[in-house]
């Protein structure tokens, strides 16, 4: 196995290399060029330096990716029978897949390199911009990055911008975060004597036709932070900003417990705008949920107990250990199999001796903990064979009931009315059916139906007194004439 000579060939024109790369080039008996598309190329040419290059390798693959993986092996393969020097654009360690590809191959003894260094693009990319990196900068692969990569408050270089292709994909994904009109420069052979910067809006991105591998492009940093609330870190700071001393007196006092009811009423909503098929309504909806969740984040920091990188650690662990056969090497047939996976690790996290039901109780819904309650003996075998049996003990249940309210006192009546509430449950849960949804359905449809008397009355005589109970009756049944469920009353 013999040696692999990576050079950098700098962002320019052969003068700039330094003198060690140049003699390096001039003496190198069996040179290598990733690309000849650069313009120490012609140069080196002109000198009679003679060379290969793997620019066919890109004509037979539709990926880079697969381009870079082709000329790593070919060079793997060169290096079995002489030394090779290999020389790319720019620094070798800076933005070139390549090499670190085949510094992947060197730590498993799969090759021998010597990194003889050169200078990089970005010198004379800050000198172009007249920016300073201290202020923070990202340099991103234009062939493969996404929406979260970039931080808006940041000085943006995206590379490997080759074509207009590749520019098009750079605008989609940064118009998920931008403003159209945001400007953006091109940087074409920064530092060269052909060096130009072209400054454009983001949606005329890719139709500027003179863009090449010597292409960069930069997006200025967006300082306004009413620009920027697509970032996550913009909402988590607005919230850290109304809990604080110069913030909301309401939001300042507000604490886990005083929430309760924003978020449970919050969630109804999101329900409702799912229901309703109300996309936009339902991202608002969903927006509210957020809120409620970051201000529950925001006030576990300021109390010093949890972060908002506590919530995400402790569910995107969750996650990853729950799905093993995602994230790990597990295989599942269906999704049965999936939630009996999940079952069997969410209980292998129970402390030992803890009860089936520990955790399952809901304060808030008696419905969903009756639900909870019967999954959870229905893991171990405590349930009916089938919805038969579930209906069997509803009329059980409901004979006891009438018993008691034929003859029996106000604690026994709500006693047994419990257990037919439980049974009830019961049914829906052997027909997958979500008792909590449908008692919001109920109850919603009660709300629709009632507004249309309730109008029906004031358009009429104006008093519900002026009605007979028949009468009413009447608008009642023309309501779910009108719509089934009222929904044409919302």
């Amino acid at each position: 196995m013999h040696p692999i000579t990576i050079v950098g060939l700098g962002s320019g024109e052969l003068e700039q290399l330094s003198v060690g790369v140049y003699r390096k080039l001039k003496a190198a008996k069996n040179l290598i060029v990733r690309t000849e598309h650069h313009p120490a190329i012609d140069e080196l040419k002109a000198e009679s330096v003679s060379m290969l290059s793997f620019d066919s390798v890109y004509e037979s693959h539709d990926a880079f990716e697969e381009v870079y993986e082709e000329i790593v092996k070919r060079l793997l393969q060169m290096a079995k029978e002489n030394p090779v020097t290999y020389a790319v654009p720019g620094h070798p360690l800076v933005a070139e897949r390549t090499v670190q590809l085949l510094i992947e191959r060197e730590r498993v003894n799969e090759a021998v390199l010597e990194i003889a260094g050169g200078n990089s693009f970005l010198d004379p990319i800050f000198a172009a911009l007249r920016i300073d990196p201290i202020e923070g900068f990202q340099l991103l692969d234009g062939t493969e990055f996404n929406q979260d990569d970039v931080q808006m408050r940041q000085h943006v270089l995206i590379g490997q911008v080759y074509d207009s292709f590749v520019a098009s994909d750079v605008k989609l994904t940064l118009l998920e975060k931008y403003d159209v009109n945001h400007p953006v420069t091109i940087v074409t052979a920064a530092g060269t004597s052909a060096e130009k910067l072209r400054t454009v809006p983001l949606v005329d991105l890719d139709r500027e036709t003179s863009i090449d591998n010597l292409t960069t492009i930069y997006i200025p940093p967006v300082m306004e932070q009413a620009a920027r609330l697509k970032e996550w870190q913009t909402f988590r700071a607005i919230i850290a900003k109304l809990r604080s001393p110069e913030g909301c007196p309401w939001d300042r006092e507000q604490t886990h417990v005083s929430l309760k009811r924003y978020l449970i009423e919050e969630a109804h909503e999101v329900l409702d705008a799912i229901d309703r098929e109300d996309d936009d309504n339902l991202v608002e909806e969903l927006g509210d949920v957020l809120l409620q969740v970051f201000l529950h984040a925001q006030i576990g920091e300021d109390e010093g107990y949890f972060t908002m990188e506590d919530i995400l650690q402790t569910v995107g662990d969750k996650m990853i250990r729950r799905h093993p056969h995602v994230f790990g090497e597990l295989e599942v047939a269906d999704s049965d199999e999936v939630l009996k996976n999940w079952q069997d690790i969410k209980s292998e996290e129970k402390p030992k001796n803890s009860s089936l039901l520990d955790g399952q109780a809901l304060t808030n819904s008696s419905l969903l903990t009756s639900f909870n309650y019967q999954k959870a003996a229905a893991r171990v075998g405590f349930d009916w064979a089938d919805a038969a049996g579930a209906f069997d003990k509803f009329e059980e249940e409901w004979q006891e009931f009438k018993d008691e309210v034929e003859n029996g006192t106000q604690d026994s009546r709500t006693d047994e009315l419990g257990d037919v509430f439980f049974t009830l449950v019961n049914i829906a849960r052997f027909l997958k059916l979500s008792p909590e949804e449908a008692m919001q359905h109920a109850n919603q449809k009660f709300s629709n139906r009632f507004s249309y008397i309730e109008k029906s009355v004031a358009a009429g005589r104006g008093d519900f007194e002026a009605y007979t109970i028949d009468e009413l009756e009447e608008f009642w049944q023309q309501a779910k004439k009108i719509g089934g469920n009222g929904n044409e009353t919302r």
